[in-house]
């Protein structure tokens, strides 16, 4: 199967193109988001194959898999006005979760039939307004980095995409109150300004982090972070708030959770202390998510979904 998509979140896209399938991922003179082609800092397997605008417009392709309402637009001008979910299969990925108020949550999709809503978390799918539009959820897979946990370092891995920029939502705001119960390390895109360690390569964030002797998780209201996911696989244990996905993503043997960012913070304190334990729930992180997140399981619901998708319009043809 041939698949059109846009690189938009890498460790997302990471799992997805280790699929059986080849992946069209447009890319245009500067890389910018409507062409950033392959990662950069992720390793993708040789399906994964950059290609230009023009290319695409002489290419079959079997299915659009959109992330971002602009990208249907994007996609009629590139391949020679066929709209997606119309002319040709096409699914739509939601990765984030909602913003503002509950009456107001409502999908920009909402209402479209023609489309399958893939959500990438339970909580997600419940708080979205879809109308009419049917939904699925696919809840993440990842590619697993291996056991690697030594937590020599008695401090905490935090990794946020952008914190400045997100402020609250990603709980940058607590980093403050979490770094008087035990030194942090941050990552992520747009950290350098606090101090972080800018963009990393993914083989050199799994090196750090699991040297640390805990993961922090401060997301107030994101989807669930696949550096949690990552964390885990990794074999460490996990501090986190109790909010969106985490309650259901983090056992309680593997970590702690809670919304008392004091009682955190004394846990924190504990775990520093306390290497063994810190060991033990490791391990019980990363047991929990090989179970949940693995990457095959990913795969098979994502071959599932897409068969449906275009053997459904295969269908429609004939019968019309």
């Amino acid at each position: 199967m041939r698949i059109l998509l846009w690189h938009v979140h890498g460790s997302w896209t990471t799992a997805f193109v280790h699929g059986s399938h080849e992946y069209l991922l447009p890319v245009l003179p500067g890389r910018g988001p409507d062409g950033r082609g392959r990662a950069r800092t992720w390793a993708w397997p040789s399906p994964a194959i950059e290609i230009t605008p023009e290319e695409l417009a002489d290419t079959p392709v079997d299915v659009v898999l959109l992330q971002r309402p602009e990208e249907e637009a994007v996609c009629e001008r590139w391949l020679g006005g066929r709209r997606p979910g119309i002319d040709i299969p096409a699914v739509y990925v939601e990765h984030n979760a909602p913003q503002g108020r509950i009456a107001h949550m409502r999908h920009p999709v909402a209402d479209r039939p023609e489309l399958t809503l893939v959500h990438v978390t339970h909580f997600n799918d419940l708080f979205w307004d879809a109308g009419a539009t049917p939904t699925r959820v696919i809840e993440h897979g990842v590619v697993d980095p291996g056991y690697r946990y030594t937590g020599e370092l008695a401090r905490c891995a935090v990794a946020i995409n952008e914190p400045v920029r997100r402020g609250r939502v990603t709980g940058t705001d607590l980093l403050a109150r979490f770094s008087r119960a035990a030194p942090l390390d941050l990552y992520g895109m747009g950290t350098g300004g606090l101090g972080g360690v800018e963009d990393p390569p993914q083989e050199e964030l799994h090196r750090e982090m699991p040297r640390r002797r805990l993961y922090l998780h401060p997301i107030r209201w994101t989807s669930l972070g696949l550096s949690l996911i990552e964390a885990m696989l990794l074999g460490m244990p996990v501090v986190a708030l109790a909010t969106t996905e985490a309650p259901d993503a983090v056992p309680p043997q593997a970590g702690v959770l809670s919304t008392d960012v004091e009682r955190l913070c004394a846990e924190i304190r504990r775990l520093i202390r306390a290497p063994e334990e810190a060991r033990e729930r490791g391990i019980e992180a990363r047991h929990a998510a090989l179970a949940r997140y693995s990457l095959r399981r990913f795969l098979q619901d994502w071959d599932h979904l897409l068969s449906q998708a275009t053997g459904l319009r295969a269908a429609e043809e004939v019968s019309a």
